[in-house]
């Protein structure tokens, strides 16, 4: 029995997977307004995070409700993004087709306002920090819908969205982090 725990104890921490992120979401709701505050902590660098945060017409490879993303206009740091999805829970579906008018600050911020679609208001900041060695990716945001919300279900559905839109997110950073196989 010691033999095989000496050779199991060390075939498992080989097979172990990468300490991965550590994910906080809390959606909030006030009236028709909503807020968001997500963070991860995750191994990796700000250029590969930096890479997936900015990579807009791959976005629906990796995001499930995300159908089509794609970049509409680039002038310098300043690009437009049209984005349809839809946000769900259980049996509800709440669609999601904006424009969004997006301004990158290299490595640091990337920050999105609405500029037409089916939200009043919409504005997003990703923001990218260090802690320990670890890569502090956050996001902030305020939505309006321009439909109807029911109170529960409404915020139940944007959390879960959110929620799975964040960790897709953190899951491709952390995917693109990680070394190829074989080395």
């Amino acid at each position: 029995m010691p033999k095989a725990r000496t050779f199991l104890l060390p075939l498992l921490v080989l097979l172990a997977p990468a300490q991965a992120a550590e994910v906080s979401i809390h959606v909030t709701r006030d009236g028709d307004t909503f807020r968001v505050d997500a963070t991860a902590e995750l191994e990796g660098t700000r250029a590969r995070t930096w890479q997936v945060l900015t990579d807009y017409g791959r976005i629906a490879e990796f995001v499930r409700d995300v159908r089509t993303s794609r970049v509409l206009s680039r002038d310098g740091n300043q690009v437009i993004v049209e984005q349809k999805g839809e946000a769900r829970v259980l049996f509800f579906s709440f669609p999601i087709d904006v424009r969004l008018a997006v301004t990158e600050y290299p490595y640091e911020r990337v920050v999105s306002r609405i500029v037409s679609g089916n939200f009043r208001e919409m504005l997003g900041t990703y923001t990218l920090g260090a802690v320990q060695g670890r890569i502090l990716l956050r996001y902030t945001g305020r939505m309006v819908p321009d439909f109807f919300v029911p109170p529960f279900i409404g915020t139940l559905a944007l959390r879960h969205n959110v929620e799975t839109t964040f960790r897709a997110l953190v899951t491709e950073i952390e995917r693109r982090q990680a070394p190829p196989p074989g080395q």
